[in-house]
């Protein structure tokens, strides 16, 4: 391997010959509370992943699900053709009194096509005696039969030594002898399992640098029950570990696993390692907002490398030296991982937030009197309750408005809601909308499921002679903040849009003491962008 991204690393490590990325989000991430994933959606995320690079991806458990089996039927039929990676059927070693060979479970991982089998072996003594309700020797032949049965029908083996750590601290010995047991049966990386996920980094290197005398390939999997998987993640690879396991945006049980596309992106920009085919790391944002999608459930806007608010900046101060160098608040160039610096616009915003967000939308605020112009603008609607962090298209709104470069496409003349109450679980909700476009006074009606909906519908078909395109808008997001905590019912509130026409998506804003009046004013200021900007 050669050092990339030097810029950036600062190795004090020499890499490994060989180096293994191992995702677990079809089966460990499918574990977190709320998300559920279809066979489609696992093949969806499965070429993703291959996408990325990653050295195996863990398709499931064969035999034990439906889900997993048919995954696994899919992938030999040709459904998915992996380009970069192997994949991995997980499975348990064999139960308390078979042989592996005349197990069904373990049959159904031998015969689910995959070329590597992970196994799951108990190498904790409580686990083993009260969990499995059998002997520690008995365990041991377990983890034996089963590793060499697989190794001699063909599979690769790595075995997941559960809940490794605490087993370690609670019998040392044992724990040892389950990775050796494996490495003399044939198993070529034992991965050493946080299962509890309640491990820090300091801990991390004496525990792993004892596992490697044992003379086995080592591997990590950690999870983040004390926000530290990532760190452990990274220790153990410090020790000696040579294959990590991990979930994209961190999916997983509880608190969730370590995120594999933090683990890479250090590896890859912090130790100078190629663990990932060249050019694959500039995928990542993309990856995991592909992966998040499929899923349903995004990692969090403040993620690290990948996240919308990972290079976001808010400061004034901040701003200020960015317009110098970019990189005097920024760790890594944001490209290199395939995000883009932000600039957000706030009232902690100075002139230099305001003239760099402006040149991200293509207006020259170089002139110092109108960047200020417009500064002043800013903090004054802020101070209403107005917020640009989060709605770009009001801030570009304003910015044309406040530099003579609004042309309207639409004039409103009046708006009304009316909503009607049939009976306790029966309501109608109609709103009429009176505007002039392209010379043509128009008045239309529109039904809906309450005022916002109806308000859109009616504003859509008062638009759409004039403005065919505008049938394309759809509003995927509503979002309502009260202001003056404590006014109950009267206190201002936010409203923010999320529109898209298909191809692009906005953000925008309204305030007011009437939530219908904020709802319009972001409503119809949403179709104002579209209109203006296409």
């Amino acid at each position: 391997m050669t050092l990339s991204h030097d810029s950036y690393a600062q190795p004090s490590l020499v890499a490994p010959e060989s180096f293994q990325v191992y995702d677990t989000t079809l089966r460990d991430g499918a574990q977190q509370e709320g998300l559920r994933l279809s066979v489609a959606d696992k093949l969806k995320i499965a070429g993703h992943l291959d996408d990325f690079g990653v050295t195996f991806i863990e398709g499931g458990w064969p035999g034990a699900n439906p889900g997993d089996t048919a995954f696994f039927e899919a992938v030999r039929s040709g459904e998915i053709t992996l380009k970069h990676s192997l994949l991995s059927a997980f499975g348990f070693t064999r139960r308390v009194g078979r042989k592996a060979a005349d197990d069904p479970m373990i049959a159904a991982v031998r015969d689910s096509g995959a070329p590597v089998a992970c196994l799951v072996a108990k190498s904790h003594v409580r686990h083993v005696e009260q969990a499995l309700r059998t002997t520690l020797a008995e365990n041991l032949e377990m983890i034996a039969d089963t590793v060499a049965h697989l190794v001699a029908e063909g599979q690769r083996v790595f075995l997941d030594a559960e809940h490794f750590f605490d087993g370690y601290r609670t019998d040392r010995g044992y724990a040892l002898e389950v990775i050796r047991t494996a490495a003399d049966a044939g198993a070529e990386v034992v991965v050493l399992c946080d299962t509890n996920g309640g491990m820090l980094p300091s801990w991390m290197p004496d525990i792993v640098g004892d596992a490697g005398e044992v003379g086995i390939d080592l591997g990590i999997h950690c999870h983040n029950d004390s926000g530290c998987a990532v760190a452990n993640t990274l220790a153990a690879v410090e020790a000696g570990a040579v294959h990590v396991q991990g979930t994209i945006n961190g999916y997983g049980e509880r608190t969730g696993n370590a995120d594999l596309l933090q683990v890479v992106a250090n590896l890859e920009l912090k130790y100078g390692w190629e663990v990932l085919p060249p050019g694959s790391l500039a995928e990542a944002t993309r990856i995991s907002h592909a992966i998040a999608g499929v899923t349903n459930s995004p990692g969090s806007p403040r993620q690290p490398y990948v996240g919308q608010s990972a290079f976001a900046h808010k400061a004034g101060l901040h701003a200020s030296a960015i317009r110098v160098d970019p990189m005097l608040y920024q760790h890594i160039d944001p490209a290199v991982v395939g995000n883009d610096m932000r600039t957000l616009v706030s009232d902690m915003a100075g002139r230099a937030n305001i003239q760099l967000k402006g040149e991200e939308l293509g207006y020259d605020l170089s002139d110092r009197d109108l960047a200020a112009k417009v500064t002043d603008v800013v903090k004054e609607r802020e101070s209403r309750g107005y917020s640009y962090e989060a709605a770009d298209a009001s801030f570009e709104l304003l910015l044309r408005d406040v530099t003579d470069r609004l042309q309207l496409p639409f004039e409103v003349h009046h708006w009304r809601v009316h909503t009607h109450s049939h009976s306790p679980t029966q309501t109608d909700t109609e709103a009429t909308v009176k505007l002039t476009a392209k010379a043509i006074e128009r008045l239309f009606v529109g039904e809906g499921n309450g005022p916002v909906n109806a308000l859109d519908h009616a504003l859509r078909r008062a638009l759409a002679d004039a403005y065919p395109q505008v049938l394309s808008y759809d509003l995927t997001d509503y979002r309502v903040r009260i202001l003056d905590e404590g006014h109950g019912t009267d206190a201002t509130v936010r409203v923010l849009i999320d529109t898209t026409d298909g191809e692009r998506s906005w953000t925008t804003v309204g305030v007011g003491e009437n939530v219908i009046e904020a709802s319009w004013e972001a409503l119809s200021d949403a179709y104002l962008y579209g209109l203006i900007t296409e």
